[in-house]
């Protein structure tokens, strides 16, 4: 540019305004996976957002000790300081801070995760308690087309979705870069299941082993019962049908523990233990099973 302030040359002109162009868009590439990571919908048809519980009701800790977390979450209490019957087979606790995810949360990002798997085939169950059904189709189209709020009406053997049925091989690339909650239970091995899945979606009741389960991004509503306390529920229905229509009928004493496990957060599931979980937004997570 001459001194006097003249208009810059052609080719800087470019280069400049080419230099621009790329820091907005790492800009927004950074604000996108720093927040939602592309994941949630703006605009004009977006899903209308839906509640937390009013009191969170699963204790959450943060820097607790391996001890600390056998003793109290995991074995069994003593008859005589069980304080109520819900906890005789041990208990859920959220767990904060004990994992640096960062680089696997970019990584999970909507453009990050087409690019480097967009073509893949990945296979979806139906979001009853038993997921007959399993449906392959590249993940692109899932995401693009399959991925939107869950109609209250549908029936679970009509819902699909994408979680638990994962090709380790093909997503091995990605899953190198989760660091699981540093607790293991004797005797046990661990398992990933690697989810995404849209606004209102979820599993209803059902139980298995005993994991930890991480949200990446949005919000996943949990709501569990002990062993001992059978669940009034549908298999078929999904859970945003049973928080609708079932949850407003139950008692106090009748409700289930429940609590909204927020980004950035984990959950420890008990043996045996009764859960139900909705997602509140388009929601990125995994599960560690103990197995």
């Amino acid at each position: 540019m001459p001194r006097g302030g003249g208009l810059m040359a052609p080719g800087a002109r470019l280069r400049f305004l080419l230099a621009v162009w790329t820091l907005a868009v790492l800009a927004r590439r950074s604000a996108g996976e720093a927040g939602d990571g592309g994941w949630q919908r703006r605009g004009p048809g977006a899903p209308a957002a839906l509640a937390e519980e009013q009191r969170c009701a699963v204790e959450r800790r943060a820097d607790l000790s391996y001890s600390e977390f056998v003793q109290q979450y995991v074995r069994p209490l003593p008859l005589a300081t069980r304080p109520t019957p819900h906890y005789a087979f041990s208990r859920p606790v959220i767990l904060q801070g004990l994992t640096d995810n960062s680089r696997f949360r970019a990584l999970c990002s909507r453009e990050r995760l087409l690019d480097s798997f967009g073509d893949n085939v990945v296979r979806l169950s139906t979001a009853n308690t038993y997921s007959y059904r399993k449906v392959d189709l590249p993940f692109q189209e899932y995401v693009e087309h399959l991925l939107y709020p869950q109609d209250p009406t549908s029936l679970g053997n009509d819902t699909l979705y994408f979680f638990g049925d994962n090709n380790f091989s093909e997503w091995a690339s990605l899953f190198q870069h989760y660091s699981p909650p540093p607790f293991s239970l004797l005797g046990t091995t661990t398992a990933y299941s690697f989810g995404i899945a849209g606004a209102g979606s979820g599993v209803p009741f059902h139980w298995h082993g005993p994991g930890f389960s991480e949200v990446i991004y949005g919000r996943k509503r949990w709501f569990l019962y002990p062993p001992e306390k059978t669940p009034e529920f549908h298999p078929n229905k999904t859970t945003l049908a049973w928080l609708q229509d079932v949850y407003p009928t139950l008692t106090s004493s009748a409700r289930p523990l429940e609590c909204t496990v927020q980004a950035g957060e984990v959950l420890y599931f008990p043996d045996r233990w009764w859960h139900a979980t909705l997602n509140l937004d388009t929601s990125v997570f995994i599960s560690t099973f103990l197995s």
